[in-house]
């Protein structure tokens, strides 16, 4: 089966770099901040981020050169991660900590889900990849399946011999549909600050703000040098996190920075969905968009499950255990006041998780498929 090729797990870090490019990003720039304007004006739910996100993969899809510059995206992450560390309170941090059986439970929840999504799609696809060897069909089925990050599981499923732009098709299709439906699923349901956490500070200074920012900087740089995953995000939001817990308060971070944060986190997905997108295994991107409709259904039945056992209300927990993205879910949280700690505390533990096991359970599980 020929099929074309999906684009990099990282289209911003690959894509063409001529003339034209700072043009074609500051022009899907001005269409993600109309498009914002347009679901600001129509109460979207999380409309700095949902209307980039649908705009520039719409315009995307049909053609259009839209660009996303990975600086602003890693700025973005930046500046979302410090401000969803600033809710980690020591009371809040308490309660987490607290809660630390259900967060495993939702990880072992989330290895069984990618497990039983990867297994589904090697039964269904099994004659359409006849092309693959069976050891080529076990990495790409299993790490497309895996609910982790596009670009980590991309590239560890590349180790394994997989079909790449497969993987990368599954999981950026599957963070795209979550994305767009949950949200709207709790504007539907009618939920909204219903666990209104407050933030460590709500007070602006903008000296606070100039260490708060050198100081997440710092975090990020030594996640980088590390060779962590995520680093933008994850450096930050550690840092952010331990400050808030040992009582230091800075500064907040403006409103206007976080929706400038949104957006560009929104064209930085939106940018992913190209044509060749489009043409990349249809029947596969079907399954995966069955697939992932059904793990939202089933994710929410878990949810109710784990509320009626923690107390917390089932809204923050089908945030915190749905198949989506981190930022995008604990974005999500944030401007619905849905217990952002909880919902970050579930998400991040989850991909830590999912980043240090989904290799080795491969290992050990393929091993054992080749000696039969």
């Amino acid at each position: 089966m020929s099929v074309p090729p999906f684009a990099d797990s990282d289209p911003e870090a690959s894509a063409p770099r001529g003339p034209a490019f700072p043009l074609r990003v500051a022009l899907t720039l001005v269409l993600a901040l109309s498009a914002a304007s347009l679901c600001v004006w129509l109460k979207t739910p999380i409309p700095w981020m949902m209307g980039p996100l649908v705009a520039t993969a719409l315009v995307s899809v049909l053609g259009a050169p839209t660009a996303s510059w990975t600086p602003l995206r890693n700025a973005g992450q930046w500046v979302i991660a410090t401000a969803l560390g600033l809710y980690f309170t020591p009371v809040v941090g308490a309660a987490v900590v607290g809660l630390g059986w259900a967060i495993a439970l939702g990880i072992a929840w989330a290895l069984a889900l990618g497990f039983g999504f990867g297994a589904w799609l090697r039964r269904v696809h099994a004659g359409q990849l006849e092309a693959l060897s069976p050891a080529q069909l076990r990495s790409t089925t299993y790490f497309a399946g895996a609910i982790g990050g596009a670009s980590e599981m991309t590239l560890i499923a590349e180790r394994h011999g997989a079909r790449t732009d497969l993987v990368a098709a599954a999981h950026s299709l599957r963070v795209l549909l979550v994305t767009v439906t949950i949200p709207f699923a709790m504007q539907a349901w009618g939920v909204s600050g219903l666990d209104a956490t407050a933030p460590g500070t709500r007070e602006f200074s903008a000296g606070g703000l100039a260490w708060l920012g050198l100081l997440t900087l710092a975090g990020v740089l030594a996640m980088r040098r590390l060779g962590r995953a995520n680093p933008w995000f994850m450096g930050a939001l550690v840092v952010t996190m331990v400050l808030t817990l040992s009582g230091v308060t800075l500064s907040a971070v403006p409103p206007a920075l976080s929706a400038a944060a949104q957006l560009v986190i929104g064209v930085s997905l939106g940018v992913r969905f190209t044509p060749a997108f489009v043409h990349t295994a249809p029947r596969w991107l079907g399954s995966v968009a069955v697939a992932s409709l059904f793990m939202m259904g089933i994710c929410a039945g878990f949810a109710w499950l784990l509320s009626r056992l923690t107390g917390l209300h089932p809204a923050t927990l089908v945030l915190g255990t749905s198949p989506g993205g981190i930022a995008e879910m604990s974005i999500t949280a944030k401007v619905l006041q849905l217990g952002v700690p909880m919902v970050t505390a579930f998400q991040v533990c989850r991909l830590v998780a999912v980043l240090i096991l989904a290799e080795p359970v491969f290992r050990w599980w393929d091993t054992r498929q080749s000696a039969q």
